[in-house]
């Protein structure tokens, strides 16, 4: 798909994110909107993956979301990529809705293989798939996505030596690094150091986005990543973004982790998204 598409479609599901949580006063914004080209290109250029959904992932490249909070994200561009219709985002975190605030996987939607949300536990999972995708002769990838804040887990760092040492190389991790958490920055809550270099140090080929809220630069980025794929070592993308990034009153402000907009700052943060699409 060319560039200029992508573009477009990362504008739309930035207007579903800011209309999804204001419509419940309730999810995290911030997150999601600085993710957005990286969910838009997964989804619409790098992965090879087959609908209808199916769980097993068989012969597929699959993704998992580690850092569960940034749902609307990830439900706006499953419906755009055709999971399910479009229109079910209105249900987003409702009673008996299937989008719930953090994913989950007793409701069946589409595009959701385990539940997520409970930080530092997406790579364990992650890993275990391109483990078995490996047990099955399948040479498709599987991609996960974690927070910055995420890295101050201890699974993490257990996670990250496990595959390592046991050649997970079918698996591109990627950080959203922020940085920003829910408390404030990330470097004041526990500071990251030099992240890149531990992940080295734990035997992991690693990339870095410079501009992670530019599609392009994303692009060629997760496409390098896949050509690296195979070689005997996993695969770290250090993915540098905004939060808030699309809505100048949210960008780079931790205190858009969690909250919703009001009704006026909806209509500036709409003023400021194109429609491309056609909203839900």
């Amino acid at each position: 798909m060319e560039l200029q598409k992508l573009e477009n479609i990362a504008k739309q599901v930035r207007r579903d994110i800011v209309r999804m949580v204001h419509q419940v006063q309730s999810g995290h914004p911030g997150g999601s909107l600085g993710c957005t080209e990286l969910l838009v290109a997964l989804y619409f250029k790098i992965m090879r993956y087959q609908l209808p959904f199916k769980m097993e992932g068989k012969n597929e490249d699959v993704f998992f979301l580690s850092n569960g909070h940034i749902s609307p994200v990830w439900y706006s561009v499953l419906a755009r990529a055709g999971f399910f219709e479009v229109k079910e985002l209105a249900t987003f975190r409702k009673i008996d809705s299937r989008l719930q605030g953090h994913p989950a996987t007793a409701e069946h939607l589409e595009g959701i293989r385990v539940a997520s949300g409970s930080l530092g536990q997406g790579l364990s999972v992650a890993i275990g798939m391109a483990q078995a995708k490996k047990l099955n002769q399948d040479n498709k990838i599987v991609y996960v996505l974690m927070g910055d804040g995420e890295q101050q887990e201890g699974q993490i760092w257990e996670a990250a030596m496990y595959a390592a040492h046991h050649e997970v190389d079918n698996l591109v991790a990627i950080i959203d690094y922020n940085g920003q958490q829910i408390d404030g920055a990330v470097e004041q809550v526990m500071n990251l150091k030099d992240l890149a270099a531990k992940w080295k140090a734990f035997g992991w080929e690693v990339l870095t986005i410079e501009k992670g809220n530019q599609m392009q630069e994303t692009i060629k980025t997760m496409e390098h990543a896949a050509t690296l794929t195979h070689k005997k070592q996993p695969i770290l993308v250090l993915m540098k973004t905004e939060m808030g990034y699309g809505v100048d009153f949210m960008m780079g402000s931790h205190k858009w982790h969690g909250i919703a907009p009001n009704d006026e700052q909806l209509e500036k943060a709409l003023a400021q998204l194109e429609q491309t699409l056609g909203d839900y």
